[in-house]
């Protein structure tokens, strides 16, 4: 039976093709990723609609939750970065304190383990890119801010039909097009569009550390279970060598 090291649980926007192979090819030996799908309406994966689907998806969180509950994980984890931009800090704070006591399982964010993670990397300066339109890249730009960050840059994914169409070529291309020399590391956000197979590669071209939001709530997600997050060819966060 896998799982007898730890089972962790992650809740994902109901059309996101990509991060569950992500999360699945990132597991250590003897630890599980269960999954649950978040409540929205409209076409998913569009710039337009947006907030509609982030705010239906909020507003219905308990019952993915209750659900993936039942598996009693170590721990859940939103998988969903817009929704902690929405939320801001505070709203996010108190939705985790509301679930973690309602069912009793600690409960993050891919956001949150992002601000985790740059903590541990000791880094402040952020180079933001995401495949978001402009009002949502400046919430997480001003999410950002909120932890004390500085972002010196943010670069915006063009001409995006859909983002889980997206490629790791584009993913690559984003976050050099973000990158500046003030910038200590670069964050390619959002769980939609596919980045964990070329964190190794930027690291080597760039010199610096880049995080994105599913290596981060995967490392993050591990330590909260009490596993060793050490996982190679994901960047410096989960191979610190």
């Amino acid at each position: 039976m896998d799982g007898w090291r730890a089972r962790l649980g992650f809740l994902l926007p109901p059309g996101n093709p990509n991060v569950e192979p992500e999360l699945i090819s990132m597991h250590k030996p003897g630890v599980s990723v269960h999954f649950g799908r978040m409540i929205a309406h409209g076409t998913t994966g569009s710039h337009d609609g947006q907030d509609a689907r982030t705010r239906c998806q909020l507003d219905n969180i308990d019952q993915p939750t209750e659900m993936l509950a039942h598996l009693r994980p170590q721990v859940i984890a939103l998988a969903h970065t817009a929704s902690s931009y929405m939320l801001g800090r505070a709203g996010e704070a108190e939705l985790t304190a509301r679930l973690e006591k309602q069912y009793n399982i600690r409960f993050t964010s891919a956001f949150a383990s992002v601000i985790a993670a740059m903590n541990k990397l000791g880094v402040s300066k952020v180079a933001l890119a995401t495949p978001y339109a402009e009002a949502q890249t400046l919430q997480g730009k001003a999410a950002l801010e909120s932890y004390g960050m500085t972002v010196v840059n943010y670069r915006r994914l063009e001409n995006v039909r859909n983002i889980y169409e997206e490629t790791p070529e584009r993913a690559y291309g984003l976050a050099r097009a973000a990158n500046t020399p003030e910038a200590e590391v670069i964050f390619l956000s959002g769980v939609g569009m596919p980045t964990i197979e070329v964190l190794e590669a930027l690291e080597q071209d760039l010199k610096k550390p880049v995080i994105s939001s599913v290596a981060a709530m995967m490392w993050n997600c591990l330590q909260i279970a009490g596993v060793e997050p050490a996982l190679k060819g994901y960047g410096r966060l989960l191979d610190p060598k």
